[in-house]
């Protein structure tokens, strides 16, 4: 365990000018909370904070930064509060701390609940200040050293796929090569140890059998490069275990075939000198094809610069090499940690380098529950990058397997509402188009948004997905509350009562509801029905008689006046209500028709065999009675619709059309919507005077030898 001065010690080592007495004040506060604690190794509770302390100083972060880190356990396992701590140390350091403690003392329905709620709450106080994510990490990364003392296996496994899922991805996105790389091997032993060993076993073969090669590849790199005056440092590191294997899974390729299991690090002086050793490194070496990487001119998410390449090195080793500068090495291996400023700072390149922290709110605002968020996040966090283009050249980074859709949303949300179309590299192409590295993308975009739900079966991007679902379900309760209100407004009428917000507000303690509106949402998704609705209104002042009048008058039973010739002629309506004829069945007179009521539509008419309905059988209050009144002349023109496949020949057209003419219909619409080199595939509407007619005009292209099928469109 790290002793006091020798904390104080290595902070002093970047920072000479270190508040000393806070960090003093710190350690004896954490020691004296945890007391007698102990954890699941037997050692002193204590022993976490202080390590994590430590694992920070190797980062040389601040001062606030590592106190918050003495102190990050304590508000959640001991009887220290948030005011306590503030009282001590100030408000800046209470809010670290508080952004770092899970939210343990709220009652939660199930531990996949607690864990997205408490990563809400996680991902809330890193966007306000980084460093809340710099102290979990730390904390996360010691958790996962000594998980093996935990006896629970299930335990040990959550926690594994958790980290694997959350924090390894966390710390890659700010540059934490080294602690994504270990936290990732950490969990890899819990959650599949066979594979670690077995990868393990070969590795530990393969050094055997090569003997001293890496050595030998240093000298050789080395000397090729001061023969031509190039200064610079090589070094050489075998990959992680977890590396290693997660290549051969994706690549499916065997264990001999890698060319990065060893990785050499060329470390030069300046950009050019990189690109430089690069050529140097070619011309000696045979590059091995499709495996160079240029993060200098097109840098990762997080940041992180260098070149990457794989040649047939010394002695006919496949080796991968890295080049950089001392610089592009110190981001790479410290990440957010090697520039701290303190910092919520700055620059145009630091907003793009932390885009994915605001992309993850956007998540957090979209989505409709904590599950939800963390499905959405663990999308965002994985996948490999593709490069892609603006047409103004805007570089946008997206994971692989992104399609022009991802690629509108990544640029703005209303961007990808709108999104109809997209053109890649000047070309018209489907939106689940895969994209490429280099593809320059052109979003075609309509004035209403309109995202699609089938746009899920193919987006990558939690953004993408979590947008998507946001305007669906904004929707969908729109629909809803339409519904429910025009049940709402027939639960009155039928009490021969004006509807009234005043008595509705009056109800909702004992419906359980907070507002009108979500009273009309449970009521329009059959949560609560209009009978229930009813009797919590009206119960105690029922008035016999009302409601059947009203309910009579609702299904005009009163004799009404004779409909002008602009309106539709049908029976069993009230004076003046708003009368559409559905599009998806197209009823005619002389079928069976009802009709459904919808608030701010009107009535919509639909044959009584229409599909359509069976979405409205919970809702039998919506339905009315309706028939086509024949008492006099009818002067509206009625539109029946016609599916027919027509025989693929000169002057199939004009002879369908004639037969229609004849039969005295009238084309008042045509669509070809499927084409084949033997038949066309039309959607005709027709003028009719009534079914029967439309039943005339179907037998008389039924006769006809270039009509494969004709029948009556139902959509």
């Amino acid at each position: 365990m790290i002793r006091q001065y020798e904390l104080v010690e290595r902070i002093k080592a970047y920072n000479p000018i270190v508040d000393e007495e806070i960090l003093n004040r710190a350690y004896v506060f954490s020691l004296k909370a945890h007391g007698a604690q102990t954890r699941a190794n037997g050692d002193p509770y204590f022993s976490h904070p202080l390590e994590v302390a430590g694992i920070l100083t190797s980062l040389k972060l601040d001062c606030d930064t590592i106190v918050t880190a003495l102190l990050h356990d304590t508000v959640e396992d001991t009887l220290a509060s948030l005011e306590e701590i503030e009282g001590h140390f100030g408000s800046p350091i209470a809010q670290l701390v508080d952004g770092v403690t899970k939210l343990s003392k709220l009652e939660l329905q199930s531990d996949q609940t607690k864990q997205a709620e408490n990563f809400r709450k996680f991902v809330l106080a890193m966007s306000k200040d980084i460093r809340v994510l710099l102290v979990k990490l730390a904390d996360r990364l010691h958790n996962m050293r000594t998980i093996s003392f935990i006896e629970n296996a299930d335990k040990r496994r959550r926690i594994a796929h958790e980290t694997m899922d959350i924090y390894a991805p966390l710390a890659e996105r700010i540059g934490l090569e080294s602690i994504k790389e270990e936290l990732q091997d950490l969990a890899f032993s819990e959650i599949n140890p066979e594979a670690r060993k077995s990868v393990q076993r070969r590795l530990e073969f393969l050094r055997k059998d090569s003997g001293d090669t890496v050595p030998r590849i240093l000298v050789a790199l080395r000397e090729m490069l001061a023969s031509h005056r190039l200064r610079a440092s090589v070094e050489g590191r075998d990959k992680r275990l977890y590396s290693i294997w997660r290549k051969m899974e994706t690549k499916n390729i065997a264990f001999e075939k890698l060319s990065d299991i060893i990785a050499f690090r060329i470390i030069v002086e300046s950009t050019e000198d990189c690109y430089s050793a690069l050529g140097h490194v070619h011309s000696e070496y045979s590059m091995i094809p499709g495996r160079f990487k240029d993060y200098i001119s097109t840098p990762k998410r997080n940041g992180y610069q260098s070149l990457h390449t794989s040649v047939m090195g010394p002695e006919r080793q496949r080796v991968e090499i890295q080049i950089r500068t001392r610089e592009m090495h110190e981001e790479a291996e410290l990440g957010v940690a090697a520039h701290w400023v303190f910092k919520q700072a700055a620059s145009g390149s630091e907003g793009k380098k932390y885009r994915w922290l605001r992309e993850l709110l956007d998540i957090l605002d979209n989505a409709s529950g904590p599950e939800e968020f963390l499905e959405h996040t663990k999308l965002e966090m994985f996948g490999d990058q593709v490069f892609c283009f603006t047409p103004h050249g805007s570089l946008i980074t997206l994971p692989s397997g992104a399609t022009p859709v991802d690629f509108a949303y990544a640029v703005h949300s209303d961007i990808g509402d709108t999104c109809v179309g997209a053109k890649v590299n000047g070309r018209m192409t489907p939106l689940r188009t895969l994209l490429s590295n280099g593809d320059q993308v052109e979003i075609i975009r309509s004035t209403v948004p309109a995202p699609s739900p089938t746009w899920e079966q193919f987006l990558v991007t939690g953004k993408a997905r979590a947008s998507v679902r946001r305007f669906i379900r904004s929707k969908q309760r729109k629909e809803y509350y339409s519904l429910g209100q025009a049940i709402a407004e027939k639960a009155f009428r039928e009490e021969g009562e004006e509807f009234s917000l005043l008595v509705i507000e009056q109800v909702l303690p004992r419906l359980k509801c907070k507002t009108a509106e979500e009273l009309m949402v449970l009521l329009g998704q059959g949560n609560l029905t209009g009978k229930e609705f009813r009797d919590s209104c009206f119960s105690t002042r029922r008035r016999p008689g009302v409601a059947s009048r009203a309910l009579s008058l609702m299904r005009g039973r009163l004799e009404q006046p004779k409909l002008g010739s602009t309106s539709i002629p049908i029976r069993g309506l009230m004076p003046g209500v708003a009368v559409h004829l559905a599009d998806c069945c197209c009823p005619l007179p002389g079928d069976r028709i009802v009709g459904i009521i919808s608030t701010g539509v009107g009535v919509k008419v639909h044959t009584i065999d229409c599909d359509t309905l069976v979405s409205f059988n919970d809702t039998p209050e919506r339905w009315l009675d309706l028939s086509w009144d024949n008492s006099d002349g009818d002067d509206c023109v009625h539109v029946g619709r016609l599916n027919l496949i027509v025989t693929n020949e000169a002057g199939s057209l004009g002879e369908f059309a004639m037969a229609i003419a004849k039969c005295k219909g009238n084309i008042s619409n045509l669509k070809i919507t499927r084409r084949t080199a033997e038949f066309f595939d039309f959607v005709v509407d027709v003028e009719v005077e009534d079914v029967q007619h439309l039943t005339d005009i179907m037998a008389a292209l039924r006769a006809m030898p270039c009509i494969s099928n004709v029948e009556r469109a139902r959509i």
